[in-house]
């Protein structure tokens, strides 16, 4: 676990770690950079999950489970928002369904804390939690990745997820997602792509966003505005801070 800077979220929590470029929203994924930095410190954990392309780290595709960090939650007196594998994604295919179950079971045991899993492959969420004996738990938010248009289709999938709260992190958000249909999805983060190489938002986008927050009901965080230097850029938007939640008694 470790404390993260992360404004939405507390804490991170990765009992899984590394990954599979999927979509243009993997390309400047700041976890492959992590990965890379852990593997050189000498982490067992992150040893051969990236590779040199380009002068940049980039995910070889290998998926490492980690058993022993199940352990973490547990041991956490105070209640904490926790980031489900920031350093990977749970619903990645090479993870067995029994260690999601695993994950499950920790989760259902440590109710005083909020978790939330973010995935770019909601299709496999669904497929996964809909065929197996998974509880809906109060505690538990489920999420998916927009980057752009081309994976709106990520929300429909992510409807079919059972879920006491589902949200959309649009970050990186690189293109316009107007028309985007948030019914049934109660959070939306959004945020600019930040780091070496990043892409830049138009303003715009954003403001499409959040006036479809307004008309789904959906809560709307503005997370950043990103740029190399996302603390100059800061996170303000129309003169305002939005650090909106969902409706917990949904």
């Amino acid at each position: 676990m470790a404390e993260t800077s992360i404004e939405w979220t507390d804490a991170t929590w990765n009992p899984v770690a590394g990954c599979t470029i999927l979509t243009a929203g993997c390309t400047n994924c700041y976890a492959m950079r992590m990965a890379a930095r852990l593997e050189a410190m000498g982490m067992t954990k992150y040893q051969g999950l990236t590779r040199k392309t380009g002068g940049r780290a980039k995910w070889t595709g290998k998926v490492v489970t980690d058993p022993k960090s199940l352990e973490i939650p547990a041991s956490w007196a105070k209640p904490r928002r926790v980031f489900v594998n920031s350093m990977s994604d749970l619903f990645h295919i090479d993870v067995p369904a029994e260690f999601i179950r695993q994950v499950w079971t920790v989760m259902e045991e440590t109710p005083r804390h909020t978790y939330q899993i973010l995935t770019k492959r909601p299709e496999v969420m669904a497929d996964v939690l809909t065929r197996g004996d998974f509880p809906i738990l109060p505690n538990v938010w489920l999420g998916t990745s927009v980057e752009d248009k081309r994976v709106l289709h990520r929300l429909d999938h992510l409807r079919r997820v059972p879920a006491a709260i589902r949200f959309v992190s649009l970050e990186p958000l690189i293109g316009s997602v107007v028309g985007a249909d948030l019914a049934d999805i109660q959070w939306a983060i959004v945020g600019g792509e930040s780091g070496p190489g990043a892409r830049a938002m138009d303003p715009r986008w954003v403001d499409e966003i959040e006036a479809m927050c307004r008309r789904s009901s959906t809560a709307f965080f503005f997370k950043q505005w990103g740029g190399r230097n996302k603390k100059a850029t800061g996170r303000t938007l129309n003169g305002r801070t939005y650090d909106e939640m969902p409706n917990l008694s949904i």
